[in-house]
């Protein structure tokens, strides 16, 4: 998730941390739209709040605002916000979406073998609800796109896709 509230601290051996102000690790260094750390001081894009709380509703509409703008990386984070607050007979949904974003994420990273795995995962996942769909999550169209973006990234690798084919539409 974000790194908000986080702040360097110095730990054994002299090495700094960021830390957050419960103490947990967390790194407050800025990342770029592909989730990867930046140096310090460099500018990022905005992150997610480590304790966002959204409706499924409004999951839905940011984490597919994110994916348009080609932001895979945040899109998952909001994604992971709602999978862990989501009642038991939902989480798997929740879960599922997540890892198509991370899957997003690595395919646009250039790691073809991490991209297709994560899809295959988010669509196995993401196809047991496709008999009743909750919040208007097009589950049929996912899994199929999942599925066949599996296909092309196995057959003719990432250097064909364009950002349309990386852009998933959640609902329908």
């Amino acid at each position: 998730m974000g790194c908000s509230g986080a702040e360097t601290v110095s730990s054994a051996g002299d090495r700094e941390r960021d830390r957050d102000v419960a103490g947990r690790p967390r790194n407050a260094r800025p990342r770029d739209e592909l989730g990867r750390p930046l140096p310090r001081g460099a500018a990022g894009v905005e992150g997610v709040p480590d304790d966002l709380a959204l409706s499924p509703d409004e999951t839905l509409t940011e984490a597919q605002r994110l994916l348009d703008a080609g932001r895979a990386f945040q899109a998952h984070e909001v994604l992971e916000s709602t999978w862990k607050a989501a009642p038991g007979g939902e989480r798997e949904l929740w879960r599922g979406l997540a890892q198509l974003a991370v899957g997003l994420t690595h395919a646009r990273r250039g790691n073809a073998v991490g991209a297709a795995e994560l899809l295959r995962r988010a669509a196995d996942r993401v196809e047991g609800y496709a008999d009743a769909a909750p919040h208007g999550v097009d589950v049929a169209g996912l899994v199929a796109w999942a599925r066949a973006l599996v296909v092309r990234i196995e057959q003719d690798g990432l250097a064909v896709l364009t950002r349309g084919d990386l852009t998933p539409q959640l609902r329908s």
